[in-house]
């Protein structure tokens, strides 16, 4: 088996997204030539666009849009030599607005970009062990001023099956200790936390919705809509936007003020598309995200969405306390004074810190 199918496998093992798909009812009169598409292109390729004019209509020029974007204007029938290498992971969908003969048609189509990266399998090793609250259902983890804030949601809070309460913690990581804590009521399960200019943005999962606190009080000062329907699962930040994954394989940077939309980005580890996206940390420059149900961490190039290098951590859930309620591996923190990550799961006994290495 290849390494990158391997690696693959141990993220998701999605299926690969159907390519080369026309969009239904699109006007017929000018086509792109999809003759000459590939199955999948990588950013170090060149896509060649071609419309094909099978009523010979005399055509005055060409105006070609990649997702909604111009791209370029060609006289006549002139083809276009596109280099992707600037264009964002996943489906790409193509435009040509034709003018001929005083009328204006269109021509659509859709190619898919992939990773051209084979992710590296990253080493671990196990620095320290620390306690960790197994009524904890971990969402988000961060350190902020060497302490560790934590976001959790309603899990199963402990092996007697009662319902935990979703929150946001400020934590001795050394012992275990919650030194502050506010709750959520019942009906809203917490997710992904990040801490920018001294706040806490914490997310909810089905509720639409997310909340800003003042770091080191905890006092809520604003409630926000997301900018769409989606649903919030991992949450960090570069030090000037927000990334915010939805439980796809889209990670959404947001404006931390306005909390509008500024882009997205497709996660792929190479050729497959990476959904479940989860819990996220910003680590020199690359997004480290857990994979919903794998035990596993990707770390991903925030430009495209390329996954880069895999952890597998999967031999850390045979050294806790297997209780009927442990869950997932979740939770990533990095900490820059000691330089080494730590990372637990959903009512967890134990946080570990690690240090990882090629």
């Amino acid at each position: 088996m290849k390494n990158h199918n391997f690696l693959s496998i141990i993220l998701l093992g999605i299926t690969l997204a159907s390519c080369n798909e026309e969009k239904k009812g699109q006007n017929t009169l000018f086509t792109f030539d999809n003759s000459k598409f590939s199955a999948l292109y990588t950013p170090q390729e060149v896509l060649s666009l071609a419309v094909l004019n099978p009523n010979s209509k005399k055509v005055d020029s060409i105006i070609y849009y990649v997702n909604d974007k111009k791209i370029a204007s060609k006289k006549g029938l002139d083809k276009l030599s596109l280099e992707l290498k600037d264009q964002k992971l996943g489906n790409q969908d193509l435009k040509a607005l034709v003018y001929y003969e005083g009328q204006t048609a269109e021509a659509t189509g859709r190619v898919e970009l992939v990773s051209g990266i084979q992710p590296k399998l990253l080493k671990y090793t196990i620095v320290n062990t620390y306690p960790h609250d197994i009524q904890a259902y971990t969402q988000g983890l961060e350190f902020y001023r060497d302490t560790l804030y934590e976001g959790t949601g309603n899990g199963s809070g402990n092996s007697s099956g009662i319902k935990g309460i979703s929150s946001l913690r400020k934590t001795n990581y050394k012992t275990g200790e919650v030194y502050k804590k506010v709750e959520l009521a019942d009906n809203y399960f917490g997710e992904g936390i990040t801490i920018l200019n001294n706040k806490v943005y914490q997310l909810t999962w089905q509720n639409n919705e997310g909340y800003v606190y003042n770091a080191d009080t905890f006092k809520k000062e604003k409630t926000f809509p997301y900018f769409k329907s989606i649903e919030g699962w991992g949450l960090t930040n570069d030090g000037t936007y927000l990334y915010q994954s939805d439980g796809t394989e889209k990670i959404w940077i947001i404006d931390p003020i306005t909390f509008k939309e500024v882009d997205y980005l497709n996660v792929y580890s190479f050729e497959t598309k990476i959904k479940a996206i989860n819990e996220l940390e910003w680590i020199d420059g690359k997004i480290y995200g857990n994979v919903y149900q794998k035990d596993a961490i990707a770390v991903i190039n925030p430009k495209n969405g390329a996954v880069e290098a895999i952890i597998n951590l999967a031999d850390l859930k045979k050294k806790i306390t297997q209780l009927p309620d442990t869950d997932v591996l979740n939770g990533i923190a990095y900490n820059p004074k000691t330089k080494t990550i730590f990372v637990t799961g959903k009512n967890w006994d134990k946080m570990f810190e690690i240090k990882v290495s090629e």
